[in-house]
């Protein structure tokens, strides 16, 4: 049994029986987390929606963290964002493969900043994306957008024909008619159990405007109503 929790934005956690994954904390409450269980955090990228220094201080004996390079963990910023003495954490660059015992950690270059992170647990197989999307923008320049549309598409290109369990990927309203670029994109080159839009600045009948324009695509699309809606799945 796995269990996924929205928490909020791009923030998701997700419960094996042996530990939790907390991906890219921005605002939102945690649901109470069992002491025993060990606790990794994932940021994909230094972006304020995507990482909040928060992390550090949370109220776990045993948190690990993974995180991507651009996130410059200086003296001062150690001392600035209260990073606990002596915590592990991993920096990873982009197209980078680390393995931590049974969990294996593959990072995709973003679009954006940072990373996408593709992991493989137990035999399961989780991606997350961070801010590796298709950003298309009406006010950009043509030159620019299809640069967008090719990278996205080589950047992502790893993942064409990988079964994922669970997949978390950005639906964002403020790229008005290029919404469902990037996912659509991604739901033909995958093949998903469980799709969990994200970067919807709260705007979550968009997953419905996308179902409801992408019928043949939608079937493993979950629908977000609210902040702490958690899925029991299998």
């Amino acid at each position: 049994m796995i269990r996924v929790t929205y928490i909020g934005h791009s923030g998701f956690l997700v419960e094996w029986p042996e530990q939790y994954w907390l991906f890219d904390y921005y605002n939102g409450t945690l649901p109470p987390l069992l002491p025993s269980k060990p606790l990794l955090v994932f940021a994909s990228h230094r972006h304020a929606d995507h990482f909040n220094p928060a992390i550090f201080r949370l109220p776990h004996p045993d948190v690990r963290y993974i995180l991507s390079k651009d996130i410059r963990l200086t003296e001062r910023k150690r001392e600035e964002y209260g990073v606990p003495e002596g915590a592990e954490i991993l920096s990873l660059s982009r197209r980078e493969t680390v393995n931590l015992g049974p969990l294996s950690v593959c990072t995709l270059p973003s679009t954006d900043e940072g990373v996408a992170f593709l992991l493989t647990y137990n035999g399961r197989r989780v991606y997350h994306a961070g801010d590796l999307n298709w950003w298309a923008w009406a006010g950009e320049s043509e030159s620019y957008n299809h640069n967008m549309e090719a990278n996205f598409k080589r950047f992502i290109e790893p993942l064409r024909g990988v079964h994922l369990n669970l997949c978390f990927a950005p639906l964002d309203p403020r790229q008005e008619g290029d919404y469902a670029l990037g996912l659509s994109y991604l739901l033909k080159l995958a093949q998903a159990d469980h799709v969990f839009p994200m970067h919807l600045w709260d705007d979550y009948g968009l997953i419905e405007t996308f179902r409801a324009a992408y019928p043949q695509l939608s079937g493993p699309v979950v629908s977000i109503t609210h902040q702490g809606q958690s899925w029991d799945l299998t």
